[in-house]
Order: structure tokens, then C-alpha cells, then sequence
């Protein structure tokens, strides 16, 4: 472990980083190890470019933007409905359908202590957010008469608990085999100096590198590579915290299969035109997602003939995507983008401090950039109180509160 230790420290003193070692010595040899080993496998010439991006402003003026056509699913004929839903069937009823949750974040913003998916609701009785959302792919399994595999991107932190939830719960009795777990990629954070963070165990500070993260996790740990060998074409994609998510949809695949798109997303109209969520438009004519940090006043609230907003389709996380899209995608990685965060860590001198206000910089990668790198997609508006559901805040907007009242309200209407 000497040549590994003092290779690292020239790594380091090159890189202007020699502080991460300074709880070294304080560490078990075990610890320790793994210190140097992740340090080995940090790409600091990434780190410091992402740095370097976080410091400098966007100008977002040189893209041309436009709005992006979609399908009301409420306005389908009867017979377009059919149709979509009749090709979607198909697909589904012969195995060619996958679902994927992105459940790498923990309940620490909802007063809970573990993964974010076993947060329970109180819908009646308290489920955990898995349970609902393994009795929807049950459902769908039972309704098509087949088994739709169930892919789950943990993080590291929170990987072990969650596999070991779907131990106990024993897999929901869909099969060891047919659910598979895989973990999200992470990044060093950095201080407003480009100094990577120790965390409080004297480890590297990481955080997960968003949900764009995803494609390049599938393909490292052969999730790709597995739905290919099980003949999976179509591939949904949602995080773990919206329980009326409507994973297996028909509808939407056959609306992807007649349009010859090789991705498909959800959407719900703006509540209104200050609402703060991202929604689809085009830039330089191909699909994507523009920030509510991005767009204008003027077109946030500019509208059409019919008196609808222009831009005022919100992106919910809720996407179909062709095992091609997804290979292809998965080639190269997205674009980080950068946000400010308050981070504990350790200092010089081996304080842990606990800032007030934010210190540091987290890199992640958004799923919605992958939109850009396709020719198009279909883009459906569904119902918010029908499909959107998320539980992200411990109160108020988007609470267990809110989520449960929806979801309970959707259960009592479909019977």
C-alpha cells in the first residue's frame, strides 16, 4: 500500500488537492484503502473544467427556441386511441417492455432515515413508496400476462438498504430474476476555490451526478447489455417518488411507435405561467427541456390562438425510451450542469464545519439534455391528478400530504 500511497500524493501535490489526505492517518487500514482508491479513479482535469463552468455565467440568447408540438391524450379520437393503445399492447404482451426507477436519493428532506423509497405513505395504511409502486408493475404484469422486468438505480449510500428492503419484502413475489439493481455514477463536490471536499468520515465529499447520470450507470453495469439479451425494446424511465406514475403505458408507446420517435415523455400543463418546473420546447430544432431559471418572463407567459401557454409543457420525469435511443445516448456523457449547495466537510485542520449558507459546488447531469441528441419525440399531456404525484417535500406543495390525497382520490375515480 506504500507505492499506492505515495503515488497518490504525487497525484495530489500535481493537482493542488494534497488536503484529501489529511484524515489519513487517523483512518483504519481498511479505510483507508478505499481512501486511495477512490482518489485514484478521480479524473481531475474533469473536476477542474466542471469547476471552471460553474464560475462562468450561461447565455442561453445564442439557442433558438420554439415551442414543441404534443398530443392531448384527453383530446385522442377513439380511434387514434385505439390504434396507439392497440400497438403499445402488443409490445407489451410480448416481453418487449421495461421499467426503470430511479431511486438513488434518501428521505432526509422528508424526516426520514434511509433510501427516499421506503418512505412510507399513509394511503389508508402506510406503504412504502416501492410497494405502490411494485403493485402498479404487478397489475400491468397480470393484465398483459407477462413479466415486465424491474430495474432499480440506487446510489452508493443508499444501495445496500434498498436491496436489502426487497430481501424482506421478498421481491414483492415478482422474482429475484426480474428485478435488478444498479448504482448511480458520483462526483467529488468542490468549494467556491476548487478544493474537493473531505466529508466527516475523512472520505472524498461525493454526491450523485443527477438523473442524466442514468444512461451511462445502465451501460457500466450491463443493465443495457441484460434487456438486449431479454429482447426488451421500450424502456421506461421515472423517479421513485411520483406514485401515480403510470409505468406501462400502451398508449404512450403506440403514440412513439406511429411517430416513429425513438422517445416519448410525459407532460402536465403549468398550474401557471410562474410555476418552477422545467418544460419542453425545442432548441435549435431538436427536442429538450428549457429551466424555469431559463426562460423568460415573455415566454413564459406568451400563448397561442387557443389561449394555451406556449411554453406550458412541464417535464415530470416520466419517459419512454427505445433500447436504441438508449444505446446511443449511453456512447458519450451528457453535459454537467453545476448547482451551489451547503456541504459539511472537514477543513485543514481537521474541523468539520457546518456552513450557513452554500459553499459548494455539486455537478449533475440532467436526463432531459439526452432529449437533444434525437431527431424528435412524442411528447403526451396527461392529467396532473392522474399521473403526478410527487412526494418531495415534508410539507406543503408536493408533500406525503398532497401525494396521498391524489393518489387515494385516483383509486376511489378508477373503481
Amino acid at each position: 500500500m506504500y507505492k499506492k500511497y505515495e503515488k497518490v500524493k504525487e497525484i495530489l501535490k500535481e493537482n493542488k488537492q494534497e488536503h484529501l489526505l489529511i484524515w489519513y492517518d487517523k483512518l483504519i487500514e481498511q479505510k483507508r484503502e478505499q481512501l486511495l482508491d477512490r482518489i485514484l479513479t478521480i479524473d481531475f482535469e474533469q473536476i477542474n473544467e466542471l469547476y471552471k463552468q460553474a464560475k462562468q455565467k450561461k447565455d442561453f440568447k445564442e439557442c433558438k427556441v420554439e415551442p414543441l408540438s404534443y398530443i392531448d391524450k384527453e383530446k385522442l379520437s377513439k380511434e387514434d386511441k385505439e390504434k396507439y393503445e392497440a400497438e403499445g399492447k402488443k409490445e407489451i404482451a410480448e416481453g418487449k417492455y421495461a421499467v426503470v426507477t430511479m431511486a438513488g436519493g434518501q428521505g432526509t428532506r422528508l424526516g426520514h432515515n434511509g433510501p427516499k423509497g421506503t418512505f412510507e405513505l399513509e394511503v389508508g395504511e402506510k406503504k412504502p413508496l416501492f410497494t405502490l409502486l411494485a403493485q402498479t408493475i404487478k397489475e400491468a404484469n397480470k393484465k398483459y400476462n407477462v413479466t415486465i422486468p424491474w430495474y432499480i438505480m440506487t446510489s452508493r449510500e443508499n444501495n445496500y438498504k434498498t436491496t436489502d428492503f426487497f430481501k424482506r419484502h421478498d421481491y414483492f413475489g415478482m422474482g429475484e430474476e426480474n428485478i435488478k439493481f444498479f448504482i448511480q455514477n458520483e462526483l467529488p463536490m468542490v468549494d467556491v476555490k476548487g478544493k474537493i471536499l473531505v466529508d466527516e468520515a475523512g472520505m472524498i465529499k461525493d454526491a450523485a451526478d443527477g438523473h442524466g447520470g442514468i444512461f451511462e450507470a445502465m451501460n457500466k453495469d450491463g443493465i443495457i447489455k441484460d434487456m438486449k439479451k431479454r429482447g426488451i425494446k421500450w424502456i421506461f424511465i421515472a423517479g421513485v417518488d411520483n406514485v401515480l406514475a403510470k409505468m406501462v403505458d400502451p398508449i404512450l408507446t403506440g403514440l412513439a411507435i406511429e411517430n416513429k420517435c425513438l422517445a416519448a415523455g410525459k407532460s402536465v400543463v403549468k398550474s401557471n405561467p410562474k410555476e418552477r418546473v422545467g418544460v419542453f420546447c425545442k432548441k435549435d430544432n431538436r427536442p429538450s427541456v428549457i429551466e424555469y431559471t431559463e426562460i423568460t418572463d415573455e415566454m413564459a407567459e406568451a400563448r397561442d390562438e387557443n389561449g394555451e401557454l406556449l411554453y406550458g409543457e412541464s417535464h415530470i420525469l416520466c419517459n419512454l425510451f427505445n433500447i436504441k435511443a438508449i444505446e446511443e445516448i449511453a456512447k458519450n456523457k451528457l453535459p454537467y450542469h453545476s448547482a451551489f449547495k451547503k456541504a459539511k466537510y472537514i477543513d485543514k485542520n481537521g474541523v468539520i464545519v457546518v456552513p450557513e449558507v452554500p459553499n459548494a459546488y455539486k455537478f449533475e447531469a440532467f436526463i432531459f439534455d439526452a432529449f437533444e441528441r434525437l431527431d424528435d419525440m412524442a411528447i403526451m399531456r396527461v392529467k396532473r391528478e392522474e399521473e403526478f404525484a410527487p412526494v418531495k417535500n415534508a410539507e406543503g406543495v408536493d408533500s406525503p400530504e398532497t401525494a396521498a390525497k391524489l393518489y387515494l382520490d385516483y383509486i376511489k375515480n378508477k373503481k
